[in-house]
């Protein structure tokens, strides 16, 4: 391995907190602190007892009151993240056929597991080149759209809008959206994601906000007689959750920081708050990327630039993993691209912690190395 150059930026070049990772994604000192403060009443306690499905339920209230659910809509949780979510929408919430927009490595990924389901019939995978856009489109044979709001691995986001003349289910990949963009309840059934992101949490869970549609579909195929592996078994989920619990034991850890950020976002303003913050420091970034001779938006369609996972590919004669490591050796972490891609680039979070301030000093960091590598 290739020593690292000393580099060491002078103050004015670090930012506040040097966290800039796009999942596991900055999470908050003040709720870690009051994590560490609830002592024994939270923490080695049963999921199933009051402490932990307060816990629980303070998630499922305050996600109603973030995204202002109409009557009927739910809020399901269940362990495993999004990975196991399309499992459990493999045999839960698809009857015969979907159709997958695969735009990146996440996107792809859950049009593989259908891909691969003996019980399903061939998906409609409709491919976009990394780096751009794809769009669904109404087919009669289908009953199931999977689309992603905001694709992690390139930094792409897509308008969540179901296809005219379609009445199959919605079901939006939102891990890396929720939290941070907008979203129109007539145009999803399933709005799934993973904690770890936006909501500045930790993984292994996934939430689902499920329209009466989704509800429904579950509750049929559970009655059909297709077997669903328990622990895949979205009607399971809808039960417990409605419950404030889940079926197996969770990260209780993870829930509580999750219930505290809802409860931080919702203090400064909600929704809008979060996504204004996410504009402003991918707005810095882009901005910075497109006036430097050093970088430029992998995403060349501004519509399509992502305001939560910025990628910024850097010219040739700068190193992206020689700067990714003289940031990371002054405290500035997790700005390392996606490895699959296999591009000169860094990937830098635009999640609501992330100070906008600090995104701006961050761009006068990698030009303070770049000019010294």
């Amino acid at each position: 391995m290739t020593a690292l150059p000393d580099i060491k930026l002078p103050a004015d070049l670090i930012p506040t907190d040097g966290r800039f990772g796009s999942g596991p994604s900055k999470v908050l000192i003040p709720s870690l602190n009051a994590l560490a403060a609830t002592g024994t009443t939270v923490m080695g306690t049963s999921h199933r007892r009051p402490a932990v499905r307060g816990v629980v339920a303070a998630v499922q209230d305050g996600l109603r009151a973030m995204y202002d659910l109409p009557e009927g809509y739910e809020i399901v949780l269940g362990n495993g993240g999004a990975t196991a979510f399309w499992d459990a929408a493999a045999f839960g919430l698809i009857e015969s056929r979907s159709q997958h927009v695969a735009i990146g490595e996440f996107s792809s990924k859950f049009a593989k597991v259908t891909s691969g389901a003996p019980h399903l019939e061939d998906p409609d995978i409709i491919e976009g080149a990394y780096g751009t856009g794809a769009t669904l489109r109404a087919d009669a044979s289908i009953d199931a759209y999977a689309l992603i709001h905001n694709e992690t691995s390139t930094g792409v986001t897509l308008p969540v809008v179901r296809p005219s003349a379609s009445d199959g289910l919605m079901l939006v990949d939102a891990t890396s959206a929720a939290g941070a963009m907008a979203v129109s309840h007539p145009d999803y059934d399933v709005y799934y994601f993973s904690p770890q992101k936006a909501f500045g949490a930790d993984g292994g869970l996934w939430l689902a906000i499920c329209s009466p549609a989704a509800i429904h579909r579950i509750a049929a195929l559970d009655a059909s007689s297709r077997w669903i592996p328990p622990f895949l078994s979205l009607k399971i989920a809808v039960d417990n959750s409605r419950q404030n619990q889940t079926n197996n034991t969770p990260a209780i850890a993870t829930l509580y920081l999750l219930a505290r950020q809802i409860e931080v976002m919702l203090e400064h303003g909600g929704l809008g708050w979060a996504i204004e913050r996410s504009e402003a420091s991918s707005a810095a970034l882009y901005t910075w990327a497109t006036a430097s001779p050093l970088a430029e938006p992998f995403v060349s369609d501004p519509a399509l630039r992502s305001t939560t996972t910025a990628t910024i590919d850097l010219v040739d004669a700068v190193d992206a993993d020689t700067v990714e490591g003289v940031l990371r050796s002054n405290g500035l972490v997790d700005t390392f691209g996606y490895r699959k891609l296999g591009r000169n680039q860094l990937r830098i979070s635009c999640f609501p912690n992330v100070e906008p301030a600090d995104v701006e000093i961050l761009t006068r960091a990698i030009e303070y190395i770049a000019e010294r590598i």
